[in-house]
């Protein structure tokens, strides 16, 4: 099998000036670097800012690298003020005292908790925050060293308002409030600069690895898309692997390299906290790798695939399957953390499970993973539409979403539809139309946005797909065509581009092809794909929906209900001022409320009932 670090440079930094940089020496001619795994082989963002001020400055003001913020000195949107968030009988409270922040959590039972913040995740749309239980606001314990927990309160910068931090996801209604899971096991990976070789441990070690937090994304892909990691120097592996435990204070094993790399892996999982991050936040060598050669030694490139003399890396199943593309490798750095599908809820886009194959995530942060398993694979690279160094602005977005700016990142290599006619034949829509766009229908926006909106699915594929339109409601083209009928639609695609699917499944899946996808969504499908439907329903002010939106008031799935709400409140305004963190028998009195005031029967929520299937989310 061919060997895949010839031509890294292309994923490579610029190299630095020749002798530019604390003791740079001259360079030796360009080379990649041999090792970017190990604690040793990181230099830190500081080092990078020496021959890189712009794009360093820029980076390091961006949200990204802000993701973990110690809280001593963190910027944070939260007032901290006595805001409280009420689940079922139990109530947290936001306070502050001079020099910290604290999150008090009065329970039922009478206990009363009261934890100091340690740490700031976040801040673009949502904040969440890491603690540590103190016994009075006196208190100051050591932070970094022992457990911190992640406690369930988020705040909700845009809308300015507190949520309870499970709700984020597809999880079931809980029953009381309480801080878990523990933070240093669960969030460091993902969040702050740690060693490559932390993440490889499970994948080199094979199937009969533990699973821990922060994996490589290629146990989530199919074979011929998944990167393969070998082991080529055991006796040095277990060395690496020796020093890595070292550093978290355990020891290392002997013995057969599995055995030792899931001994490591435990140590990680008992041993990994706060004080053994590299660097706090997303540093440069979260996705470049550790550039400590490279800082020394300029002509030593960096590299954004895993090096070390003792591991090689391959793509595709047996055999070799050619030369892995710059855009593959870029791909796959970002899937280091944008994988996730975030909780145990069963279900995937492509009608998938998450317990066999999956298929793409409904929820915002797995778009690598999402994009490695569409059509544009292997050409296309995040970097092609978003500048890994600064935020994605609201206006960039839009430009690239409404503009020919979207559509000419597509065109640079599908060129033969440069031409209007070509590609209003390909689109059978209006070249400088927002129908017209590749997005629109290729990254239709059917995914959980951390705003409470609907983002880009980015999945590269086509609203014609049988997987889609067979596995999933939505119609995708009802997205935009809110107004049509499934047959209407499934007629225009099959006459559009020549395509055939089963009648009987369309009227299964909707109860008839005279039926609205997106109301007998509301009616019939899966948590998931309830909330487009009701994004999109509620964007179209669809005031005949206000029964069905009412009815998912009282979702099983707390996401799907702020969906609801936000529906509501989109089409009938003031009328609908919901509190979804009340009790059962609040909410049920505010939805009769809503509807007399907005002018639906009280009663008609009810007769839609909830025919969606049985499931068993559980929070990670």
């Amino acid at each position: 099998m061919r060997r895949f670090w010839r031509g890294i440079a292309l994923a490579a930094l610029v190299s630095c000036r020749p002798g530019a940089g604390a003791g740079a020496s001259r360079p030796t001619g360009p080379h990649v670097t041999s090792s970017n795994v190990e604690a040793r082989d990181y230099a830190g963002s500081e080092a990078c800012a020496a021959c890189h001020p712009g794009v360093a400055r820029t980076f390091l003001a961006s949200p990204m690298h802000s993701m973990t913020r110690m809280a001593a000195t963190a910027i944070v949107h939260a007032p901290f003020a006595g805001e409280s968030l009420y689940v079922a009988d139990d109530v947290a409270t936001l306070e502050a005292r001079p020099g910290a922040r604290f999150v008090r959590i009065d329970r039922k039972d009478g206990r009363r908790l009261l934890y100091r913040l340690s740490r700031v995740i976040g801040g673009h749309h949502r904040e969440d925050f890491v603690g540590v239980r103190v016994g009075s606001y006196d208190e100051t314990p050591t932070i970094g060293d022992g457990d911190e927990l992640v406690l369930p309160v988020s705040y909700l910068i845009d809308k300015k308002r507190l949520r309870y931090k499970g709700y984020s996801v597809m999880v079931r209604e809980r029953d009381h409030l309480e801080a878990g899971p523990v933070w240093n096991r669960t969030c460091p990976f993902c969040h702050n600069t740690v060693p490559l070789l932390s993440t490889l441990l499970g994948t080199l070690a094979g199937g009969r690895a533990r699973h821990y937090q922060g994996e490589v994304v290629d146990a989530l892909l199919p074979e011929d898309r998944a990167f393969r990691y070998a082991v080529t120097d055991g006796p040095r592996l277990e060395a690496a692997v020796a020093r890595e435990v070292s550093r978290l204070g355990g020891e290392a094993r002997t013995g057969a390299v599995p055995e030792t790399l899931t001994a490591a892996i435990d140590t990680t999982r008992r041993r990994f906290t706060g004080a053994k991050v590299l660097e706090v936040g997303i540093g440069c060598e979260s996705c470049h790798g550790g550039c400590r050669e490279h800082a020394t030694d300029p002509s030593a490139l960096p590299s954004l695939l895993p090096r070390a003399p003792y591991i090689d890396v391959r793509v595709g199943g047996d055999g070799d399957a050619g030369p892995i593309s710059a855009a593959e490798v870029e791909d796959h750095v970002c899937a280091r953390c944008h994988q996730v599908l975030f909780s145990r809820y069963p279900w995937t886009w492509e009608g998938g499970g998450r317990y066999a194959m999956p298929g793409g995530s409904h929820v915002n942060s797995g778009e690598a993973r999402d994009l490695l398993l569409g059509g544009c694979r292997g050409a296309l690279a995040c970097t092609a539409c978003h500048d890994p160094h600064a935020a994605d602005g609201a206006a960039r977005v839009a430009a690239l979403e409404s503009t020919r700016a979207g559509s000419d990142v597509c065109l640079r290599c599908h060129a033969a539809l440069r031409a209007k006619d070509a590609w209003r034949a390909h689109a059978h829509h209006d070249p400088d139309g927002r129908g017209g766009a590749c997005m629109a229908c290729h990254m239709p926006r059917k995914n959980m946005s951390l705003d409470g909106g609907l983002t880009r699915y980015h999945r590269v594929g086509s609203p014609t797909d049988p997987a889609r339109v067979l596995g999933d409601r939505p119609l995708e083209c009802a997205l935009c065509h809110a107004d049509k009928s499934v047959g209407e639609i499934v007629r225009t695609m099959e006459a559009w581009w020549s395509k055939r699917y089963d009648p009987d499944v369309l009227s299964s899946m909707y109860g008839g092809l005279d039926a609205n996808p997106l109301r007998a969504t509301l009616r019939r499908g899966k948590p998931h794909e309830k909330a487009v439907a009701l994004a999109v329903l509620g964007e179209a002010r669809a005031r005949d929906a206000g029964p069905l939106f009412a009815a998912e008031l009282n979702d099983e799935i707390p996401l799907v209900r702020d969906y609801a709400v936000a529906a509501l409140r989109a089409t009938f305004g003031d009328a609908c001022d919901l509190h979804l963190e009340h009790d059962r028998a609040t909410r049920d009195s505010e939805a009769a409320a809503c509807s007399q005031r907005a002018g639906f029967p009280v009663g008609a929520a009810a007769e839609h009932g909830l025919a969606g299937d049985p499931n068993e989310p559980t929070e990670d």
